[in-house]
C-alpha cells in the first residue's frame, strides 16, 4: 500500500490500510488515518492530520505555508476531516496567529486547482467546484454548495446550505439557505431544491421563504427589514438563526433583489 518511491518522514503517523503512492510527500507532524489515499505527486506538508478514507488526488499541496506577510513562523495546523476528496492541484494553506488553523470537514469535495487560504473553516458537507478561490479567514458552512470559478474576499462568511452560482464574485457574507447570483452578487432566491433533498419539509421551506422575502424583496434596508421580520414572523429556531447570523456580520451581507 505504500509504494518505494513514495517520500515518508519518519516523524509522520500512519494508521491502518493507508495508501501512498509513487512520487507523494509525506512531511514531518503529519497525520495520516485509517484508510486515507495519497495519489502521486501530492505533498502533505507538516501539522497537518487528515481524517479516516479521505483521498488527496495528484499534485495537491495540503498545509503549506500560508501567502501571508504576517506571517512569522508560528506552528499553526491544518485538518482535513473523514470521508473528504480533494482533487488534484487543488492548494489548501495552513493557519496563522489568526485561528491557528485551517481545516475542512467531513464528507467534502474540494474540486482541481480550488485554493483554500489561510485560516479558512469549512464545514462538513460542502462542495467547491473547480478553480474555486477562497481568501484567508473564511468561514463556510456546512452543505454549501460554490459552483466553478467563484472567487471569495477573505473574511466573508458563507451561511448554511447556501448556493452560490459559477463565476461569482463573493464580496459581502451570504446568509443560511439561500441562492445568489450576478454581478454585484445579490439573492436570487431560497435554495429551496437543496433543502427539500436534504429533508426539510414544506413548512420550514415556506418559513424561510417568508423571512428572506421581508429582508431582500420589500425593500427595507436590512437593519428595519430584521425589525419587521422579529414582529411579523413568529419566533422559531430558523427564524432567530438567519436573525442572528445577519446582525452578526460586521462587513455587511449580499444585496436583495
Amino acid at each position: 500500500m505504500i509504494s518505494p518511491l513514495a517520500q515518508i518522514h519518519p516523524g509522520a503517523k500512519l494508521g491502518k490500510h493507508v495508501r501512498v503512492d509513487a512520487f507523494a510527500i509525506i512531511h514531518d507532524q503529519v497525520v495520516l488515518e485509517d484508510e486515507v489515499h495519497i495519489h502521486s505527486g501530492a505533498q502533505i506538508f507538516p501539522d497537518t492530520y487528515i481524517g479516516k478514507g479521505s483521498i488527496i488526488f495528484p499534485g495537491a499541496l495540503v498545509g503549506i505555508v500560508s501567502q501571508d506577510l504576517k506571517y512569522k513562523g508560528e506552528r499553526a495546523k491544518t485538518e482535513i476531516g473523514s470521508y473528504t476528496t480533494i482533487r488534484e492541484y487543488a492548494t489548501i494553506h495552513k493557519g496563522t496567529s489568526d485561528r491557528m488553523l485551517t481545516k475542512v470537514g467531513d464528507h467534502c469535495l474540494i474540486m482541481a486547482y480550488t485554493h483554500l487560504g489561510h485560516d479558512c473553516w469549512i464545514g462538513n458537507h460542502v462542495i467547491i467546484a473547480n478553480n474555486g478561490s477562497l481568501a484567508g479567514h473564511i468561514t463556510v458552512d456546512d452543505y454549501v454548495i460554490i459552483e466553478g470559478v467563484v472567487a471569495a474576499q477573505q473574511f466573508v462568511h458563507i451561511g448554511k446550505h447556501a448556493f452560490i452560482a459559477g463565476a461569482s464574485l463573493v464580496r459581502k457574507s451570504v446568509p443560511p439557505y439561500i441562492r445568489v447570483a450576478r454581478e454585484p452578487l445579490q439573492f436570487i432566491g431560497v435554495n429551496t431544491i437543496g433543502l427539500g433533498r436534504r429533508g426539510f419539509d414544506t413548512e420550514h421551506i415556506k418559513l424561510i421563504e417568508d423571512v428572506y422575502r421581508i429582508i431582500f424583496v420589500r425593500g427595507h434596508n436590512v437593519s428595519h427589514a430584521l425589525e419587521v421580520v422579529e414582529q411579523d414572523i413568529p419566533q422559531s429556531p430558523l427564524r432567530d438563526e438567519i436573525l442572528q447570523f445577519i446582525r452578526s456580520q460586521k462587513d455587511g451581507i449580499v444585496r436583495g433583489i
